[in-house]
């Protein structure tokens, strides 16, 4: 998976039926998405239960461009291996999941991910510049992590633009995950945010029998940002 920087829209299966995911996934790729999100919840570090392992190996198959898995789990380490044996493309482990990060960022690269470090709205970015050599996207979590569908919370924007400049130069990609809609999508793109996690803001109104408004959507958002 080489780096690139321009505009990419994730999906969040979170948003998607439930019942027929790999129907889902082939359309909302058909239709432009660049990568595709999987939230895992434990209902211990968030407020809520989704998928596993064995969700994300019956979806691999489906996905054509990057699984995108989101850990919002504590601890996260037991079960790295797992997900990557399911088939993620990169995994993302939240900073506040555990004491020890850095270990869980090694052994995330160590199962052949790309690694992630995601940030709750409360975090700030002091202990990440201790983390970039290790990490190949930070997460700017722009709601609070359990659900999908909550308002974005504009405090996180002045948070990208610290992190851009704190990363320069390196292929570090920068997400936003919460809230995303042709509204907010300009102002962390504008802050520096390259990868835009939506979920309803891109299943709304489509369906497997009729998935052109999930195309509509996804160029609402592109466009949004490019003004």
């Amino acid at each position: 998976m080489s780096f690139d920087r321009s505009l990419k829209i994730a999906p969040s299966i979170l948003s998607a039926d439930f019942a027929n995911f790999g129907q889902e996934i082939e359309a909302v790729e058909a239709q432009g998405a660049d990568w595709i999100h999987v939230d895992v919840m434990d209902g211990h570090f968030v407020p809520n239960l989704t998928f596993g392992p064995p969700l994300c190996k019956a979806i691999r198959k489906h996905i054509n461009t990057v699984m995108d898995v989101h850990l919002m789990i504590a601890p996260v380490d037991p079960y790295i291996e797992a997900f990557a044996d399911a088939g993620a493309d990169i995994l993302t482990a939240h900073l506040e999941s555990g004491p020890h990060i850095h270990r869980t960022l090694q052994a995330i690269r160590g199962a052949g991910c790309k690694a992630g470090l995601a940030l709750n709205p409360a975090t700030g970015l002091d202990d990440v510049e201790y983390l970039l050599d290790m990490v190949d996207l930070v997460c700017i979590m722009t709601v609070n992590p359990g659900f999908g569908g909550q308002k974005f919370i504009h405090s996180q924007i002045e948070k990208v633009r610290k992190l851009r400049a704190m990363i320069g130069d390196r292929p570090i990609h920068i997400e936003i995950d919460g809230g995303v809609t042709p509204e907010t999508a300009p102002l962390v793109a504008e802050a520096g945010a390259d990868v835009l996690v939506a979920g309803s803001a891109v299943f709304k109104g489509g369906s497997v029998s009729n998935p052109a408004p999930y195309g509509d959507n996804i160029r609402a958002i592109k466009a949004a940002v490019q003004g």
